[in-house]
């Protein structure tokens, strides 16, 4: 998420958002919803999350906020069954779309162009890795809790020409020990930004400069 924000507040910024929502696809837990939120103070925001357990967190984060809580509204759909409104502001998709497949994606893409309004946006993350290859677990990110820190870890393999399995861990410690480790898996079907402008049908703007160079994996459609 720190590397998110800047990306962000990059391209959301100014955004008019008096034409519709924006749609946070794949929200999470809702730090992307609660970064939106905050660079657009007026908008209003759909979060959909079909993860049950995710979806509780997000939740818990809207409701503890006054002002998230008047704006969000969370959904439960995965991207391709999600309801959207007739005309929207914007969509972001931060480690959604590589879980979709390709036809599905097509679709997904059509509905969100149907519905973008003049000057709409689609952000979205593509993972950095445009071909699969093998990556070594390395530590995302690092935070104390209490009495415990928390770490993330992260690695991939190729499984298919043109798909990769990600592993991660949380790796918990205690006075320096590792008390607890929880680990997951899912695949992830790799393509750069330019098969996203393809397949989407809308035209790839480039992130500003600094953006860019921090964070290649993020495209911008517009249409």
């Amino acid at each position: 998420m720190a590397t998110s924000t800047p990306v962000l507040r990059s391209v959301l910024t100014g955004l008019d958002t008096a034409h519709g929502p924006v749609v946070d696809i794949g929200a999470g837990t809702g730090l992307v919803t609660a970064a939106i939120a905050e660079i657009l103070p007026t908008a209003r925001i759909h979060s959909a999350e079909p993860s049950p357990n995710m979806r509780a967190i997000l939740t818990s984060r809207v409701f503890a906020d006054p002002d998230l809580r008047r704006r969000v509204t969370v959904l439960p759909e995965p991207a391709q069954e999600l309801p959207l409104p007739d005309s929207i502001s914007a969509a972001v998709l931060f480690g959604v779309a590589g879980h979709i497949p390709r036809t599905e994606r097509r679709e997904l893409w059509r509905r969100l162009a149907d519905r973008l309004s003049p000057g709409g946006i689609v952000l979205v993350e593509l993972m950095g890795v445009d071909t699969p290859r093998s990556i070594p677990y390395v530590r995302m990110c690092r935070e104390p809790l209490g009495d415990q820190v928390y770490e993330w870890w992260i690695s991939g393999e190729p499984v298919g020409p043109e798909t990769m399995r990600w592993r991660t861990q949380w790796r918990v410690f205690r006075d320096g020990v590792r008390v607890r480790t929880v680990d997951d898996e899912y695949d992830w079907e790799t393509f750069g930004v330019e098969r996203l402008a393809e397949e989407s049908g809308l035209t790839f703007r480039p992130l500003p400069g600094g953006a860019r160079e921090a964070t290649p994996e993020i495209g911008v459609l517009v249409k």
